[in-house]
């Protein structure tokens, strides 16, 4: 009798251990999940859509405005404040987005009756690969009182290709 309450009471110590573990590592990823997750996209991420610009437009001034990419409109006033960009032109007087030291040239100022209403727009030169990709996160983490807005698809980036 002895015996059995010795294994007994081994496997209700391991099944304790073994909740507490699991409930810590679920409180940890409850917390600190979402920068995990951040520190995984920056090797992986999953590609949601493809898609090649046609026309790239800005309103606003400098930092913070709505850059146009063909119909999708993004807001960069919620930026990263370590991403300095900067829309403006380049020195050869074309579209350019400025970040981390490099400029990206998209082509020359373009004034048509479909962008007379942007500060800046331009369509990318014949030859140059412009690509809009949406991307979404590897790893979901939980976030209980945040919604996804209706429409929103993840992560976006804009890639120049050379």
């Amino acid at each position: 009798m002895a015996h059995t309450s010795g294994v007994v009471r081994k496997i209700l110590i391991t099944l304790g251990i073994v909740i507490l573990c699991v409930v810590a590592t679920l409180a940890l990823w409850v917390f600190y999940g979402r920068q995990f997750s951040s520190f995984i996209d920056r090797f992986a991420t999953i590609e949601v859509a493809s898609t090649r610009i046609n026309s790239i437009a800005y309103e606003g001034g400098g930092t913070s405005g709505t850059l146009i990419i063909n119909d999708a409109r993004m807001s960069l006033s919620d930026v990263n404040p370590k991403i300095s960009l900067n829309i403006g032109s380049s020195k050869d007087n074309q579209f350019a987005l400025a970040s981390g030291g490099k400029v990206f040239a998209f082509g020359p100022f373009a004034s048509t009756a479909e962008n007379a209403s942007y500060d800046l727009a331009a369509v990318p030169q014949p030859g140059d690969d412009a690509v809009f990709v949406t991307r979404r996160s590897a790893l979901s983490w939980p976030t209980p009182f945040e919604f996804n807005r209706e429409g929103s698809t993840g992560l976006v980036r804009l890639e120049i290709k050379d």
